[in-house]
């Protein structure tokens, strides 16, 4: 009796401890994750403005965002091990105020490379951020890991909101030098999220983990050559990319294309990030109703009426509309074809296959950001809504394959 009363003490502790956590880690997430919006609701178009003679080089600083979030994926597993989570997270938000420092010293010299090492530098502080919905898991109780992570997407949303309105607000702070005050603005968001940090009280999971004789990892080659991980990987990156380019290139093609106000091109952003992070909230209850792969399929089906919708005409409302639909195509493509992944690999061998994964990802990602600047810059906005036909139709084909096929989760 006493061992049970004991034991259910120590799981309403532990409830409470992970339940302050998760809050402290919305708030953080909510601060935190305004880094992306700011950054790609005028990055582009800052660079634009840099650049005197090759234009087609705006999304450059953009690209090395993505590329910083890569690198910021690296650093944060690095530094977890080293330090704990905390104290990487801590460093995660220090490189934000001082990507967004560089980014805004930048802007006042008119130094167009200087410009993508600051964005790059937040975006390694982007990657530490990505890390915060498993930290919130990893210290629940199992119980409670689906509404941890559900809080943490509810952080996301603030930082829809945030971000775009911080660049409304403070874009003109330093005018004539547009877009300084909007980078500045990063120090003191990220100095609030260290702030905020400094109250978590996260355990220690930097213990060894023993592997039994049983659990024997299969070498990596064999794992991405099965079907079902090269169909996940190809259309998560695919919806991903296409997101991206589609996403990069807007607020250049809404201001300098068609004169929109960078107001509206921000705002435009807000919703779009919106869209991206709302419906997950209910994409994992799609996902085990009818299954990942009709949830990509649908995903990709949003994606092909959002290049209709881009495709119409170049009123606010065809930019924004498609705008939303694309988020929404990311949200159940990605989050679809995650699953399809997760579904390839035994439990022990998911770091190594995630890391794979993830290096992919991420150079595609920024392949897609650096070339949306090229192709708007040479062919319009309509050639970056045309490439969403034929790289959905791939993924279509391969995931017809593999329904078919009945390919199930690895033993």
């Amino acid at each position: 009796m006493d061992m049970q009363q004991g034991n259910a003490q120590g799981t309403t502790l532990d409830l409470r401890l992970a339940r302050r956590n998760v809050y402290l880690l919305t708030v953080a997430q909510g601060v935190f994750g305004t880094l992306g919006p700011i950054c790609f609701a005028v990055g582009g178009v800052a660079g634009y403005q840099l650049l005197d003679e090759d234009k087609s080089l705006a999304t450059a600083p953009l690209t090395g965002f993505n590329i910083g979030v890569a690198l910021g994926a690296v650093l944060v597993a690095l530094f977890s091990r080293l330090l704990g989570r905390k104290v990487a997270f801590i460093l995660g938000a220090l490189l934000g105020a001082c990507g967004g420092a560089v980014a805004a010293l930048a802007l006042f010299r008119s130094d167009f490379w200087l410009f993508a090492f600051g964005l790059c530098i937040a975006g390694m502080s982007g990657g530490f951020a990505q890390k915060i919905r498993f930290a919130a898991a990893d210290t629940s109780p199992a119980f409670y890991k689906p509404r941890a992570i559900s809080w943490i997407l509810a952080g996301g949303m603030i930082s829809a909101v945030l971000g775009p309105q911080i660049v409304i607000l403070s874009k003109d702070t330093f005018a004539p030098i547009l877009f300084a005050g909007a980078f500045m603005a990063l120090v003191p968001v990220c100095l609030v999220a260290i702030v905020v940090l400094l109250f978590l009280r996260l355990p220690d999971l930097r213990q060894p983990v023993t592997m039994t004789p049983a659990a024997v990892s299969r070498p990596l080659k064999e794992i991405v050559l099965t079907q079902r991980f090269l169909t996940g990987m190809i259309c998560g990156i695919s919806t991903y990319a296409l997101m991206t380019f589609m996403m990069t290139g807007a607020p250049i093609a809404m201001v300098v294309g068609c004169g929109f106000s960078t107001d509206l091109a921000t705002l435009g952003i807000q919703w779009h990030v919106l869209a991206m992070f709302a419906p997950s909230f209910f994409t994992g209850m799609l996902v085990t109703r009818f299954g990942a792969e009709k949830v990509v399929a649908a995903g990709l089906a949003i994606l092909m009426l959002c290049a209709l919708v881009a495709h119409a005409g170049i009123a606010l409302w065809n930019f924004w509309g498609a705008l939303i639909l694309l988020g929404l195509g990311w949200n159940l493509g990605f989050i679809g074809s995650t699953a399809i992944v997760a579904a390839s690999y035994r439990p022990h061998e998911a770091d190594k296959v995630q890391g794979f994964h993830d290096i992919i990802l991420f150079a595609a990602v920024a392949l897609a950001s650096f070339g949306s600047g090229k192709v708007f810059t040479a062919y319009g906005w309509d050639m970056l809504s045309a490439a969403v036909w034929p790289v959905t139709t791939v993924c279509f084909v391969l995931l017809a394959f593999l329904i078919r096929s009945g390919t199930k989760q690895p033993i």
